[in-house]
């Protein structure tokens, strides 16, 4: 069979560009009616300024992408020959491609306002989106710093997130507002809000990179590897340490039922997670309660329940074990040295050693419940003779360094993140840490607080 003239498969060749061209033009146009996407009850759900920021910010996203059409078709028609044409295509296939980015943002705003079409939870949600501006405004504001609008949604899994104003969307574009996913068990425990709005305030005035540089310094002398982990965790640390001091001690239990596992679940720390494991992260947290209000972290929360009883720590340190004399007048707080208060105690336990102390005494506290058989298993104290990773039986030997103190060896079995074996016994791949999103997600797992 005979070869098609040039003419020929020229005009074929354009009258498929112009065929798919016109099916992505009539697409990104059809992207431009938001109510198809969100009911109109749930749009009128939001704050005005809310909705209208959302709205325009969706809307001119969606025009350039009509645009961008715009200029394929031009180029289109003004094509002479072969090279034309190529070039053409080269430029629809990036529309292409640049719609399925903005269909993505569209969707994503859309499925967030779209959780607000029943009255009760568009009013629950609303209400949210009060609070977690005032939440920022309180540090912001004297700062000289507006708080962005905040767009609240709810959504399934264990972990709240945060996608910040700010930052860059799928399509390059920039987020109008900080969009922040509360999860249905939390709903009306909602304290991983104000954790997540602690994530935007440290983002614009810059503490991230502040407190990891402060951890690094301070834990360098003594821990050179727990300083590591502490830096890289420092965004976390901020947030946790923002929720304390908006809300006490009230983000403690949440998040212990949110990270609560078995022990290989808590201990786990995958290679570039911003997260401190589960139970270090509870303990951290319990600390800044302890730090603050003092007294025993029982049923009846933080300082409030009944003085512990005067008596030495039993030896071993066991779960029944001692407690420290109470002080006269019923005030504890001396027994929390300034040393907690600057993240010293909890480090230290991410080192392998003792956090430090008063002698006989329990360097951080256990959570205030215990949700699960993960946190049943731990003793009352904190540090490397507390670890049940390192003093398991079957277990090599901890080496020591100087004044009885726990040595590489030993920091490396805490720092080291759990191994899975085959049933042959070889090892398999390690687990590793990937965002897949502009969206500061609590996990991989969608596990946080």
């Amino acid at each position: 069979m005979a070869d098609r003239p040039p003419a020929d498969a020229a005009a074929e060749e354009r009258a498929c560009l112009g065929t798919e061209l016109a099916h992505w033009t009539a697409a990104a146009a059809a992207l431009r009616d938001l109510d198809t996407l969100a009911a109109p009850e749930a749009w009128a759900r939001l704050e005005s300024y809310l909705g209208q920021s959302v709205r325009s910010s969706l809307t001119g996203t969606i025009t350039r992408l009509g645009q961008q059409a715009d200029r394929v078709r031009f180029d289109l028609d003004a094509a002479q020959d072969a090279a034309d044409l190529a070039r053409v295509r080269r430029g629809l296939l990036a529309l292409r491609h640049r719609y399925v980015k903005v269909e993505t943002v569209v969707a994503f705003f859309a499925d967030a306002v779209a959780t607000r079409a029943t009255p009760r939870l568009g009013a629950a949600l609303r209400g949210l989106d009060e609070l977690a501006v005032d939440s920022m405004d309180r540090v912001l504001r004297p700062l000289g710093i507006e708080a962005p609008p905040v767009l609240t949604y709810l959504d399934k899994g264990l972990g709240a997130s945060i996608l910040r104003s700010g930052a860059r969307l799928w399509d390059a574009s920039l987020s109008p507002v900080a969009a922040i996913k509360v999860t249905h068990h939390n709903l009306w425990q909602p304290t991983s809000l104000v954790h997540e709005t602690g994530h935007q305030v440290a983002h614009l005035t810059g503490w991230d990179a502040e407190l990891a540089a402060a951890l690094h310094d301070v834990l360098r002398p003594v821990a050179p590897m727990a300083a590591r982990w502490w830096r890289d965790w420092a965004g976390e640390v901020a947030a946790d340490v923002y929720a304390f001091a908006l809300l006490g001690f009230a983000p403690l239990p949440a998040l212990a039922t949110v990270v609560d596992g078995g022990t290989p679940a808590v201990f786990r720390m995958l290679p570039g997670d911003p997260h401190p494991f589960g139970w270090i992260r509870v303990q951290f947290n319990a600390a800044l309660c302890r730090s603050w209000f003092g007294g025993s972290l029982g049923p009846d929360g933080p300082g409030l329940g009944p003085p512990a009883p005067a008596g030495p720590r039993r030896a071993g340190g066991g779960r029944g074990g001692g407690t420290d004399p109470a002080p006269a007048g019923g005030d504890r707080r001396h027994l929390h040295p300034a040393a907690h208060a600057r993240l010293r105690g909890p480090a230290a336990v991410g080192a392998g050693r003792p956090a430090p102390g008063q002698p006989g005494r329990p360097g951080l506290a256990r959570p205030l419940r215990r949700p699960g058989a993960a946190h049943v298993e731990l003793p009352a104290t904190a540090g490397a003779d507390a670890d049940p990773r390192v003093d398991r039986p079957g277990r090599r030997p901890r080496h020591r360094g100087p004044a009885g103190r726990p040595g590489p060896a030993a920091c490396r079995d805490l720092a080291a993140p759990p191994r899975r074996r085959t049933n042959g016994g070889r090892m398999t791949r390690r687990r590793t840490f990937h965002p897949t999103s502009p969206i500061d997600r609590e996990d991989t797992d969608d596990v946080g607080h």
